[in-house]
């Protein structure tokens, strides 16, 4: 068996997001359990046409040339291409490998109200945001969504509106996203918060930044960096002064333990994004222990496993999760339910099967 992962990245070079973090947890996981695995991503800074990443065989193309791709996904001659994501190349695999078996896992669909948020607030700027999505929602990439084999989304709550979007006549599966389940885990003694996501416009991380203030016995953390340098500057400079709020920076998961250990000690994380999917950081979280404050609320995940702060009341839940340790049983029952459904094993198990399945027909 050899499986083909087209995404729009992966968790290397420069490029650091949820849907690359994804892919190469999976490709990884997948290349331990003796499966043949190539990816077929765009370029970035530092990275050469073909590189081995974790033992997964990683194809670049020009992002302003992605139609170069179409050589790459034939070169790869892959069984089944799955995307992590749709995008132009999602588009590309079907023309170029018809014969072969095409599905994809949707983990953020963005209908019209979403690209207007992204556009309002975007990370970068305003042409980044449009270069997105010409690359990833133009109508050939919506068109053939419709003829996959197999359409899936990361999240139970995402199902009805991927079958709005792509206007598809049946439901899509859920297939969840492998995460490592820490077995030690040993929480600070003193109330440690953290945020962990890109300090981008759309994710707001000044909301999170104002809680530091109003909280000082409470020890702020930050692990994540922005794409627009100079917002990040000025987030650090006007924030400098907190005594309890630390910048950790970006930390790489994939080469380093400090990720994990600094997620370990937590007791509850912080989202404050505009929208989202389901993000990576709600998984690893709860496979701390950690109780979930956000504003936005994927399969219920900060209402059953923390709070959920739907009018931005961030200051309110966090007086709630810390008020009797309410945030220790709600991280211990989110821990339980990532343990269920997302553990690693049992996700990258589910992912095998699909694609046995989609090989036998």
């Amino acid at each position: 068996m050899k499986i083909c992962l087209v995404s729009v990245e992966i968790f290397a070079w420069g490029k650091y997001g949820g849907f690359g973090r994804a892919t190469r947890t999976i490709g990884r996981e997948l290349v331990k359990r003796g499966i043949e695995v190539c990816a077929v991503v765009p370029l970035r800074n530092g990275q050469k046409p073909v590189e081995n990443l974790d033992g997964i065989t990683v194809y670049g193309f020009p992002p302003f040339f992605p139609w170069l791709a179409r050589k790459l996904l034939k070169d790869c001659n892959a069984d089944i291409y799955h995307s992590c994501e749709p995008s132009y190349t999602t588009y590309l695999a079907l023309k170029a490998m018809p014969q072969k078996k095409h599905m994809v896992t949707v983990r953020d669909p963005r209908d019209s109200m979403d690209w207007k948020i992204e556009f309002k607030h975007p990370s970068h700027n305003k042409l980044q945001v449009m270069t997105n999505y010409l690359f990833e929602n133009n109508f050939l990439v919506r068109r053939c969504i419709k003829q996959m084999d197999a359409v899936y989304t990361a999240a139970q709550c995402l199902i009805p509106k991927v079958r709005y979007m792509y206007n598809l006549h049946f439901d899509p599966g859920f297939l969840p996203t492998p995460v490592t389940i820490h077995q030690e885990i040993d929480k600070a003694k003193t109330p440690t918060v953290f945020y962990l996501s890109r300090l981008d416009r759309r994710k707001r991380p000044a909301l999170f930044l104002d809680l530091a203030e109003k909280f000082p016995h409470v020890k702020f953390v930050v692990m994540g960096q922005s794409r627009d340098k100079k917002w990040e500057a000025y987030l650090k400079k006007t924030y400098a002064d907190i005594p309890n709020l630390e910048f950790i920076g970006f930390v790489d998961q994939f080469s380093s333990d400090d990720h994990r250990r600094l997620i370990n000690q937590s007791w509850i994380m912080v989202n404050t994004a505009y929208r989202e999917g389901l993000p990576n950081a709600f998984l690893e979280s709860t496979a701390s222990k950690c109780a979930i404050l956000s504003h936005v609320n994927p399969d219920g995940f900060a209402s059953q496993f923390g709070y959920h702060a739907k009018n931005n009341n961030f200051a309110e839940g966090l007086r709630f999760l810390l008020e009797n340790n309410r945030w220790r049983e709600r991280g211990e029952k989110g821990y339980q339910y990532v343990q269920k459904i997302f553990e690693t094993n049992s996700a990258i198990k589910k992912h095998i099967d699909i694609y046995s399945q989609l090989i036998r027909q």
